[in-house]
């Protein structure tokens, strides 16, 4: 039986492929951006895969075919592809009862959420090698702090908490989220967050890499609904940040409080319960203000997207501002507005 690609004009496939992975206990993952599948003598669906950027998703063969070996063919399918468009170092993230076969197909466990999901790459020492390139910057100090930010883009409330991690620690590990599932690139959201915090002097910057990555694109697909999928990647994201910790002597972690959000809600609850459990503090900081409305980027995407740029005076550090009102920033603007939805909970 061969593998073949799965168009989204395709209904009858699409709606197939809906009621296969229904049946193995699969959502369909909103992210998705090629998709294949192996057909019976009638043209039914009876094994399927996706591909999102450079992860593996939604893999699935009926009850009824398995042990035939499909599941084979539809990994090496997917992984065919991801080399055809040059992307050659992959992810997966499955079922712990599933790991071990995929293991068995050159995936290698990078993290694991006990009854939850495991997290592998095709690298047998991919991050290993990462935190090797990350203890290259380590600095022996009583007091180590850590932030993670996404900054889409970076605001006066992002300036905050890294001022507010700055004067009370040595060294502070800046990780900007560099996966490119925002509407500021990455490029620019990197630049703005270290033009904005140029006045501080004991700041460490980083790129998460693919290890780290953002909530919009954490799969979704086996879990019973959006908290269960919230807890399971902060679980994840916390068991991976835990061993970049270890390696760069990390002993605490600075958030911003975030009330209207449920998905920092959920972060921040989780975090600060399980990252004392591995000797980590969990700081977490009252958002910064402004006329009695808290800072936020989604605030800021809104401004942008109604025309009101003026608005981002008392929400923006000037480099930030410089940016937008330049014509630099006209792509990126453009893509905001163009965008249905600025405002992420």
């Amino acid at each position: 039986m061969s593998v073949s690609k799965v168009y989204k004009t395709d209904k009858r496939a699409n709606s197939q492929i809906e009621k296969l992975l229904l049946a193995e206990g699969i959502r369909r993952d909103k992210n998705l951006d090629y998709t294949c599948a192996v057909y019976d003598d009638d043209y039914n669906v009876i094994a399927t895969g996706s591909c999102f950027g450079n992860t593996l998703r939604c893999m699935a063969v009926s009850h009824e075919h398995q042990g035939e070996g499909l599941m084979n063919e539809i990994v090496s399918h997917l992984v065919q592809y991801q080399y055809e468009r040059k992307i050659n170092h992959l992810f997966l993230y499955t079922k712990c009862n599933s790991a071990k076969f995929f293991g068995d197909l050159g995936f290698y466990e990078i993290v694991r959420i006990e009854n939850q999901v495991v997290f592998m790459e095709n690298r047998r020492t991919g991050f290993s090698d990462y935190l090797k390139n990350l203890s290259e910057t380590k600095i022996n100090a009583p007091k180590i702090s850590a932030l993670v930010l996404n900054a889409n883009p970076f605001t006066l409330g992002h300036q905050y908490l890294v001022e507010k991690a700055s004067s009370e620690n040595d060294y502070v590990h800046i990780f900007i989220v560099s996966e490119e599932a925002s509407l500021v690139p990455f490029e620019i959201r990197k630049r703005l967050v270290i033009e904005g915090t140029s006045h501080l002097k004991n700041l460490i910057y980083h790129d998460t890499g693919d290890y780290i990555i953002s909530s919009s694109t954490f799969p979704s697909y086996f879990q019973k609904d959006d908290s269960a999928v919230i807890e399971s990647h902060a679980e994840l994201d916390l068991s991976i940040f835990v061993k970049i910790a270890e390696v760069l002597g990390i002993n605490s972690r600075y958030v911003g409080e975030e009330p209207k959000s449920l998905v920092t809600g959920i972060y921040n609850r989780i975090m600060s319960s399980k990252l004392p459990e591995h000797g980590i503090n969990c700081v977490i900081v009252p958002r910064k203000e402004n006329d009695g409305e808290i800072i936020s980027a989604s605030t800021v995407r809104q401004a942008i997207k109604n025309d009101q740029l003026e608005k981002l005076h008392g929400l923006v550090p000037e480099s930030t501002y410089k940016f937008f009102t330049s014509s630099e920033a006209q792509p990126v603007i453009n893509r905001i507005k163009g965008a249905e939805n600025v405002i992420h909970y």
